[in-house]
C-alpha cells in the first residue's frame, strides 16, 4: 500500500473516531425554542470539521481532483479554530485533545495540499483564496451564529 492511501486512511480513521465522539455528545433541546438558540449550533462545529477530514481523505484515497481543495479547506477550518480560540474571539468547542491533533492534521494537510505531494492536481492561487474564506465561514458559522 502507498503512501497517499495510508495517510488517506489515518485522516478518515482519526475523523471517523472524532466525528462520533461528537455526534454522540450533541445534546438534543427538551423545547421547540432550543432548536433556534445559538448553544445548539455550535456543537456542530467540531463535527463538520471532522466531516472535513473525512471528505478530504476520501478525496486523496480515491485520488479526486479536488483532493488538495478539500485538504486546504481542512486545514484552514482547523487551525483558525485554535486561533480564534487563543485570540479570544470565542471559545472553541473543540476539546483540546482533539484541537492538538486536528491542527497536526491540519498542518499536514495544508503541507500536502501546498506542495502537491500526491500529484492530485496543483491547487490554483483563488482555490487556496476560496479555501480560506470558506474555512473563516464555517468557523464563524458555528461559533457567530
Amino acid at each position: 500500500m502507498n503512501i497517499r492511501k495510508i495517510v488517506a486512511i489515518v485522516f478518515m480513521g482519526i475523523a471517523i473516531v472524532l466525528g462520533v465522539l461528537y455526534y454522540l455528545s450533541i445534546q438534543v433541546p427538551e423545547t421547540f425554542e432550543g432548536y433556534f438558540r445559538r448553544e445548539y449550533y455550535s456543537q456542530f462545529g467540531p463535527l463538520a470539521i471532522s466531516i472535513e477530514l473525512l471528505v478530504a481523505g476520501y478525496y486523496v484515497f480515491n485520488k479526486h481532483s479536488k483532493a488538495n481543495f478539500s485538504l486546504a479547506l481542512f486545514g484552514f477550518t482547523a487551525i483558525l479554530d485554535p486561533i480564534f480560540n487563543l485570540a479570544g474571539l470565542f471559545t472553541s468547542m473543540v476539546p483540546i485533545y482533539a484541537m492538538v491533533l486536528f491542527t497536526v492534521c491540519a498542518l499536514a494537510a495544508l503541507w500536502l495540499a501546498f506542495t502537491n505531494t500526491f500529484d492530485l492536481g496543483k491547487i490554483t492561487l483563488l482555490g487556496a483564496i476560496w479555501g480560506f474564506i470558506l474555512g473563516n465561514a464555517i468557523e464563524l458559522f458555528f461559533n457567530y451564529l
